[in-house]
């Protein structure tokens, strides 16, 4: 045998002395029950595989986790994709800052200080209220979950800040950002799938309201919540990478046809707070654009009057979930549309009416979200839906408002720590659109718009900290990754004075020539 395919015959030697193990393993456990200690090894097993690529495009993945809406069901507490890839990712960006001395997180301490904060009130809050309990985990106290969300949002801002998105890259990174979010649609299927499909609905939960009729059966009232929440990703996917400017002056009749197809997906899930929401990002960032200094806004204004004459006299003729999502406007609609919104109002307004003199109590040290075994217990009863709101409400913490969701779990020291991350969080992201890149112009609007959107709506429509603090992290993380940190104003350029030139000549002195 020659000599010179050595190295081929030991490379050769390798594959199959960790291929044919591999085969070997993988049979077994496809002959195995389907359990969730074989889907577990599974995991690992494809994790072992795919370590290569984690190590080469964490990143890339980390930004295309967050609305991607698989969870790992095998998993203790079924948790979403993008808490296990906040864990890859900062571990790897970790291990690599520990053997490079030259790589380096990106540095916005106006934003690191505020989340470290706020991550401090958060384990002194579990500390003394009960601990991080987590009943998927055998423990005798519950309500972990919330806990775990919060923190793992504050971590990925750190992971996702570990490095810059590179300028040639970053229309992938958007798409990977938003589109994914098209996914939560597949758990809308839930009711028009056969059983045997079942498996899909594991990793992508159902997401739909008013659904459980029969099997392949659908209530007429059935609110597509992922497939509303599919149209919101794409409206927000078409204002971060094209602008309001680029998609409706860009000249290309493509861009209105899909954003119109996205924006006829959003009342399919029924909610008010979708309709509201995407109006006022886009309004924030039509002005932050300028447009309404152009011809496009009294374009924008006749297509709204146009509209408006369309919609009024076939309201009450939409489909259930259109209606309800347009209930809060002054329009006819049908009689269960109008009841179902005002009772969801009115559910809303009790439930603060009870809570809000609960506050005072609670500004020291709040309640966390430690549950005792016996409240679990009430919780997991059949009886638990038939309890007041009042006891519902002090069990689950669902208080269906941003600042109570704040105030009562952490107190004011919870308060304290959300103000300041919030300012911090506006003067970086006006900084980065105000001075960013011009490559960058369009994203960092959106940035900013979503910012501020996302701060009204949680204030005074709709939050929880306990999801929304992710949320804004995320946000202000994208962000740094885009600008490589926080852009400043540049000092004025000095001018170059011509030493030469400013340097008065001076004239020999004139003589009369009869004196020289």
């Amino acid at each position: 045998m020659n000599s010179n395919n050595t190295p081929a015959l030991i490379r050769s030697l390798i594959i199959y002395a960790v291929c044919i193990p591999l085969a070997v393993w993988i049979g077994y456990l496809l002959a195995a029950p389907a359990d969730r200690a074989t889907f577990g090894y599974a995991g690992v097993l494809a994790l072992i595989i795919l370590t290569p690529i984690l190590l080469r495009w964490h990143h890339f993945l980390l930004v295309a986790s967050w609305n991607f809406s698989m969870t790992i069901f095998f998993l203790p507490g079924s948790p979403p994709v993008w808490l296990l890839m906040t864990a890859i990712s900062l571990g790897i960006s970790v291990l690599h800052r520990a053997v490079n001395s030259r790589a380096r997180f990106l540095s916005a301490p106006a934003i690191t200080w505020p989340l470290l904060f706020f991550f401090a009130v958060v384990l002194g809050t579990a500390h003394l209220t009960g601990g991080i309990g987590l009943h998927s985990l055998g423990g005798d106290v519950s309500g972990g979950k919330h806990y775990i969300t919060i923190l793992f949002g504050i971590l990925f801002y750190f992971a996702l800040t570990a490095q810059q998105i590179p300028p040639k890259w970053l229309g992938f990174y958007i798409c990977a950002y938003f589109l994914t979010g098209c996914t939560l649609a597949i758990g809308d299927l839930a009711g028009h799938l056969p059983s045997s499909m079942n498996i899909l609905f594991a990793l992508f939960p159902p997401s739909g309201y008013d659904m459980e009729t029969a099997p392949g059966m659908v209530d007429f009232h059935a609110r597509y919540n992922g497939l509303g929440r599919l149209g919101v990703a794409g409206f927000y996917f078409m204002l971060a990478r094209y602008g309001v400017r680029g998609v409706l002056l860009g000249g290309k009749p493509w861009r209105w046809m899909v954003f119109g197809l996205f924006c006829a997906a959003i009342p399919f899930g029924g909610f008010r707070s979708f309709i509201i929401g995407c109006g006022l990002i886009f309004t924030i960032q039509f002005f932050l654009e300028g447009l309404h200094r152009t011809v496009a806004m009294p374009l924008f204004i006749m297509g709204g009057l146009v509209a408006a004459v369309l919609l009024i006299p076939f309201a009450d003729r939409l489909p259930y979930t259109f209606q309800r999502s347009l209930a809060f406007l002054p329009l006819k609609l049908s009689t269960a549309a109008r009841m179902d919104a005002e009772g969801s109002s009115d559910w809303r307004l009790e439930i603060w009416r009870y809570t809000y003199p609960k506050v005072p109590q609670y500004l020291l040290l709040g309640r966390g979200y430690a549950l005792s075994k016996d409240q679990l217990a009430m919780a997991a009863s059949q009886n638990f839906k038939y309890i007041s709101t009042a006891e519902e409400v002090d069990i689950t913490g669902n208080y269906h408002s941003g600042p109570l969701s704040v105030l009562i779990p952490f107190g004011a020291w919870g308060v304290l720590a959300l103000l300041w991350f919030w300012i911090a969080g506006v003067r970086v992201l006006y900084n980065n659109y105000r001075y960013g890149d011009p490559a960058c112009r369009v994203i960092n609007t959106y940035l900013f718009a979503s910012f501020v959107c996302s701060i009204i709506l949680f204030l005074f429509l709709f939050g929880g900290i306990e999801n929304d603090l992710a949320a804004f992290a995320v946000l202000l993380g994208f962000s740094v990754s885009v600008n490589g940190g926080v852009r400043r104003r540049m000092p004025a350029p000095v001018p170059v004075v011509d030493q030469a030139a400013a340097t008065p000549q001076v004239r020999p002195h004139f003589q009369p020539y009869f004196q020289r």
